[in-house]
């Protein structure tokens, strides 16, 4: 039965976010979740999609992907703010890598992971469990979100993901999990070649690079800490020189976005969600 997530919250948002303007003044936005929908949802969910993957995203076909997410509208979630026949803000889904292996995208998706899990010795339990005489039942979630929409829709989604499940397996659906895959986004900072290029005298000593990790989604630090093992990669295509500068939002440094994986137990998931919703709350 499908259904409309009635949950609303308010949430102040920087303007500029909204219509581009630079002024640094909020404004109130009322947040709804709703089941994703295929006759409304296909062309924002692929913008997210592509924002998810990055400069990789056209390793895979982004429009079957999304077919695939919106085949199960009663799992997994969208968010918007002006009602449900405009496009989503965010998303979160989750897919079955078992059930679905024989899918083209799925095993692209399948294939790209493994690689990037051969590079990183905390993912060295993945190979097994997506091998195609597994038996595991791998949750591959997915989710992205427009820069700056609040992380406290995030623990929402989350707790809604864990109860659809449940009824999901009370109807015996196949989405009794073994483990689960996250898929998301990290960067580091590198030193602008903007100031390297720039000779000035009165140019400020441009920024040093910065190997430090961090989050554009920072539920992923929480969820981490219960994870079987989790590791940031490089993408495997490559973005012109410029790209790091063109992401610099205003700070001296260039940004270099990575992709990141963690992967948790099912027995870790429930007390990760807990705890992402004791870190982030939720909208008020």
């Amino acid at each position: 039965m499908s259904k409309r997530k009635e949950l609303s919250k308010s949430k102040a948002m920087p303007a500029d976010d909204l219509d581009g303007d630079s002024s640094s003044d909020e404004v109130d936005v009322d947040f709804e979740f709703f089941d994703p929908q295929p006759d409304v949802d296909f062309h924002g969910l692929k913008a997210l999609l592509r924002q998810l993957f990055d400069i990789d995203n056209t390793r895979f076909d982004i429009s079957a992907l999304a077919d695939l997410i919106l085949s199960q509208p009663l799992l997994g979630s969208t968010v918007k703010s002006e009602g449900n026949e405009t496009d989503p803000w965010a998303f979160l889904t989750i897919l079955n890598m078992h059930t679905h292996r024989d899918k083209k995208v799925i095993q692209d998706l399948r294939d790209y992971l493994l690689s990037k899990a051969s590079q990183s010795p905390p993912l060295s339990p993945l190979p097994k469990l997506l091998d195609a005489s597994s038996s595991a039942q791998v949750g591959l979630i997915l989710t992205e979100r427009l820069i700056n929409v609040p992380s406290q829709i995030v623990p929402p989604m989350y707790t809604m993901l864990l109860e659809e499940i449940q009824w999901a397996l009370a109807e015996n659906e196949p989405y009794n999990f073994s483990h689960y895959l996250i898929l998301s986004k990290t960067y580091t900072e590198v030193a602008s070649k903007l100031d390297a290029e720039d000779s000035r005298p009165q140019k400020k000593k441009k920024a040093k690079a910065d190997t430090t990790t961090l989050y554009f989604h920072p539920e992923d630090e929480v969820l981490q800490k219960h994870a079987l093992g989790f590791a940031s990669y490089d993408y495997s295509s490559q973005g012109d020189e410029g790209a790091a500068d063109a992401k610099r939002a205003f700070q001296d440094a260039g940004i270099k976005p990575q992709g990141h994986i963690i992967l948790i137990e099912a027995s870790k998931f429930e007390p990760a969600v807990k705890a992402v919703v004791e870190y982030i709350g939720v909208a008020s």
